[in-house]
């Protein structure tokens, strides 16, 4: 019985090789063999996860054609990872990829670094900020207070709690936008949105059309559930949208949804302005694409002379284009699992039809301690919290970048979570490898795009600040250091550092 759950095909995989940047050579090194550098890009393939585990490698010919070098060169660097325990063999079977007793599977998205590990580990990984207090206590205790008429009921709310779905119509209609408690469904977080609006719209094999960078759990949900991405490339630096190149992908690939960040988009920050709304909102309109617009940074402004546009779903009167995705896990906390959709009454129905074959609905206390810090103030305060302390990191995590890697490149924007940098020509897969071994999780550019667009790139959020964000950037610059010298390979942790 074979070993091997999934297959990579020698073209996927030649393409996947080929995106990653090669090591830079320091002073008195001399390039690794071709095998040795082969065997290199598909251990770093398997650790970010871009090549899953237990997954069927071409046979050395196939490869070797794609790749344009002698078998002698694919099989030697095969045999290098079978001795490192990165690939397992059968005869009759293939060889698929593993990974060493004791090392931990690699994640296809950003999963949070497990607490007991942050002694030691500065988390660069996951842009998410500890729960603003005590507005998190608070908001429990008030739901407590709210909860025992619900008690009494089954507890099921596949569209929400009325009252939250009234009060998050308010707010909509407050910005401008006239909203029904009917155009809102409750979800468990904007992951468990976006979910629902890809299984409702976009079957297996559809196209779904992506900003190029955009949020990797997104682009790894999409791609299990089966879609076929079709990345946009976002303008430079904190431009935004590239609206002709959108409207020619709209028009010439026909795909069934586009994803787009508007509002401090991830991981570059750009922050979309009306002119680009309006447009993409028509092409997608023309193109008959449903456009799913992703607010979970709206709130997150944070420089006070930013003037914030109007929502996209304010240039769709109709509401047959455009479907808002909202959040509490960025604005307020990751740990507080609350989303929701607003589009026309009608998809609404949909979707919380279709509920019932999935989550069945949202926790009630949690959606009770949302209503009552929409309801009380709570929640501007909160978030006033968050936008002072995310833009304090910011500002610290700047300073500390330009002083220990002057050489790395980027536009600070002024809001959101997250700092898009470029390396310098380095390779953020192999600096996302050997930070982890100095002391520092950081996730990679390529994790960000498709097809392995972006290896020059890493992301950074603002999630610490002051002399943890100082530390960051001396680990970063260790590990830059390594990568230029090609001495990554061994490195242990010797940082301990308390976050």
């Amino acid at each position: 019985m074979a070993q091997w759950t999934s297959a990579v095909g020698s073209a996927q995989l030649a393409r996947l090789l080929t995106s990653q940047q090669p090591r830079p050579a320091g002073p008195g090194t001399r390039r690794p063999p071709a095998y040795r550098a082969l065997a290199d890009g598909i251990r770093l393939l398997v650790l970010e996860g871009r090549v899953p585990v237990a997954a069927r490698l071409p046979a050395e010919r196939e490869l070797a054609v794609a790749l344009s070098v002698s078998r002698t060169t694919v099989a030697a660097a095969y045999e290098a990872l079978r001795a490192e325990g990165f690939l397992e063999s059968r005869r009759g079977a293939g060889s698929w990829t593993a990974v060493p007793a004791g090392n931990p599977l690699p994640a296809r998205g950003l999963e949070p670094l497990p607490p007991e590990a942050l002694g030691s580990m500065i988390d660069l990984g996951c842009a998410a900020l500890p729960a603003p207090e005590p507005w998190l206590t608070r908001s429990v205790q008030g739901a407590l207070e709210e909860l025992p008429p619900y008690a009494h009921t089954h507890g099921d709310y596949p569209a929400g709690l009325p009252a939250l779905r009234a009060m998050l119509a308010e707010r909509y209609t407050a910005r401008g936008i006239p909203t029904m408690p009917e155009q809102i469904m409750v979800t468990t977080g904007a992951m468990g949105a976006i979910d629902a609006i890809c299984h409702l719209f976009a079957g297996r094999g559809e196209r779904i059309a992506v900003e190029s960078p955009s949020y990797a759990n997104i682009l790894q949900l999409m791609r299990e559930a089966g879609a076929r991405l079709v990345p946009v490339a976002m303008s430079e630096g904190l431009g935004g949208w590239d609206l002709e190149r959108w409207r020619q992908v709209l028009r010439d690939a026909a795909p069934r949804l586009a994803y787009v960040v508007a509002d401090f988009h991830n991981p570059t920050g750009a922050l979309a302005d009306e002119d680009q709304r309006r447009g993409l909102v028509d092409a997608a309109r023309s193109a008959g694409t449903v456009l799913v617009v992703d607010e979970t940074m709206s709130e997150l402004r944070l420089d006070d002379d930013v003037d914030m546009p109007r929502p996209v779903c304010g240039f769709d009167p109709a509401g047959a284009t455009v479907i808002t995705v909202g959040s509490a896990s960025k604005a307020f906390w990751a740990g507080m699992r609350i989303g929701w959709v607003r589009a026309a009454p009608d998809v609404i129905r949909s979707l919380v039809a279709a509920r019932a074959y999935a989550d069945l609905g949202t926790p009630v206390l949690e959606q009770l301690a949302v209503n009552w810090l929409l309801n009380t103030g709570g929640w501007r305060e909160a978030v006033d919290v968050r936008r002072a302390q995310a833009r304090d990191n910011r500002d610290a995590l700047v300073a500390a970048v330009r002083r220990e890697l002057p050489h790395w490149e980027f536009e600070v924007p002024r809001g959101g979570l997250t700092l898009w940098v470029r390396t310098g020509g380095l390779s953020g897969s192999r600096l996302a490898e050997v930070g982890e071994r100095v002391g520092v999780r950081v996730p990679s550019g390529p994790r960000f795009g498709v097809d392995g667009a972006f290896e020059g790139y890493v992301r950074l959020p603002f999630t610490v600040g002051g002399a943890v964000a100082d530390e960051a950037a001396v680990r970063l610059a260790a590990a830059a250091r390594l990568v230029e010298s090609g001495a990554g390979a061994g490195v242990q942790s010797t940082h301990s550092f308390v976050a």
